[in-house]
């Protein structure tokens, strides 16, 4: 299928997708600020740059986007313009997450991935309850978890 908007509309389109500082992390960020929580953002010496890393708890948040980080969930799709260009790049983006999560867990850091469809979407969990569940989470001892709203 072609694409419905012209190879410069799409450039622009998909020059304006932002790799930090989105509204995911904006909105946990601020429910965990409001709790109390202090935390680094984007720290450059760790694997990956972590979106939030929580020095006081040994834990990083990381906070992914469904498609960009290939998550089997209802908000991935394949594109079918260019699918040896996006396999790719969305296999490339997993291999790299493997490969940090990796050198985090090498480092002792406690992990903590939140996907996407947790916050948006047909499955999308209750905020508060998901708020609840990571704020829980940096107070325990547990190593490594994910939250999704995949059922």
């Amino acid at each position: 299928m072609a694409d419905i908007v012209s190879k410069k509309k799409r450039s622009e389109m998909m020059s304006g997708i932002q790799g930090k500082d989105t509204k995911p992390e904006l909105k946990i960020r601020s429910a965990l600020h409001k709790l109390g929580f202090r935390y680094k953002l984007y720290d450059k010496s760790l694997p990956g740059k972590p979106d939030l890393v929580f020095p006081k708890y040994n834990a990083v948040i990381i906070i992914h986007g469904c498609f960009w980080h290939l998550h089997k969930c209802h908000l991935f799709k394949w594109p079918s313009t260019r699918p040896e260009f996006w396999r790719e790049k969305i296999i490339g983006n997993k291999k790299r997450d493997e490969i940090n999560l990796h050198a985090l867990k090498e480092m002792d850091w406690r992990i903590l991935i939140v996907w996407e469809c947790a916050l948006k979407g047909k499955n999308k969990l209750d905020f508060g309850s998901t708020i609840k569940s990571i704020s829980d989470w940096l107070k325990s001892s547990n190593q490594y978890a994910e939250i999704t709203g995949t059922k």
